[in-house]
């Protein structure tokens, strides 16, 4: 789990990084190129659907996990939002309280015990 903890925090800190450049060099308004390269139907288009898809999947986990309390409903769609720069932190936080038991980490501590 040691390796697991630090590739998170380095996506953290080189995803944080990059997307501070990018934004300070071409601006903050990432949907309209986003959703502009789907509608394309080229390769970046493509990247983007799968990439959404991917989101969704994430955001659909931290709800579930989190029982689709009203909590986890928002922390879900944060998640399909912010990505990585919300999954990682989410799984630094939850690792850490679930003393880095694997199948705690992945279903909970409720549905872990039973």
């Amino acid at each position: 789990m040691n390796a697991f903890r630090a590739l998170l925090v380095f996506m953290i800190a080189v995803l944080g990084a990059y997307s501070g450049v990018v934004g300070s060099s071409h601006g903050w308004n990432l949907l309209p190129v986003f959703f502009g390269d789907m509608a394309a139907m080229n390769w970046p288009g493509q990247f983007n659907l799968d990439f959404s898809c991917l989101l969704v999947l994430s955001g659909l986990w931290l709800a579930w996990r989190n029982h689709f309390s009203p909590f986890g409903m928002a922390l879900g769609l944060l998640g399909v939002v912010g990505g990585t720069l919300v999954l990682a932190p989410y799984l630094l936080v939850a690792g850490h309280q679930a003393r880095w038991d694997a199948r705690v980490l992945l279903l909970g501590r409720v549905r872990a015990a039973t």
